[in-house]
């Protein structure tokens, strides 16, 4: 269980550990949940578009804490497992509320490219 930051609710979304990367730079859709160790500002175009961030380091004034109040978007800092228990395309749960996240769907098969379509 992780610190309860930000606005309280849940969120319910694809995850991306630590965004795809390509030759372009990250590959990050909107709405999709960042699971990372921790952030930091070079990560802010990924934040932007995150429905939620889980980290598993940090605390109340830990970069990924500050971004999302400051984006209204529910954040879980300092899990200590998020991105080995979590995997690239899972559908997680953020339920800022209770400072918990839980996989809500395993992901499905994903091409090479990492490309997946939302539902």
């Amino acid at each position: 269980m992780g610190e309860i930051l930000s606005r309280l609710g849940t969120v319910t979304g694809f995850i991306l550990p630590d965004g795809r990367n390509d030759e372009r730079g990250f590959i990050f859709e909107d709405g999709e949940i960042l699971v990372t160790t921790m952030t930091s500002p070079s990560m802010m175009p990924l934040a932007k578009k995150a429905a939620a961030i889980v980290t598993n380091e940090g605390g109340i004034c830990s970069h990924a804490a500050i971004v999302s109040r400051e984006f209204g978007i529910p954040c879980i800092v300092g899990t200590g497992n998020a991105t080995r228990t979590f995997k690239d395309g899972d559908i997680i749960e953020v339920n800022a509320t209770e400072g918990k996240a839980r996989l809500v769907k395993k992901r499905e098969n994903i091409t090479e490219d990492l490309s997946f379509t939302h539902n």
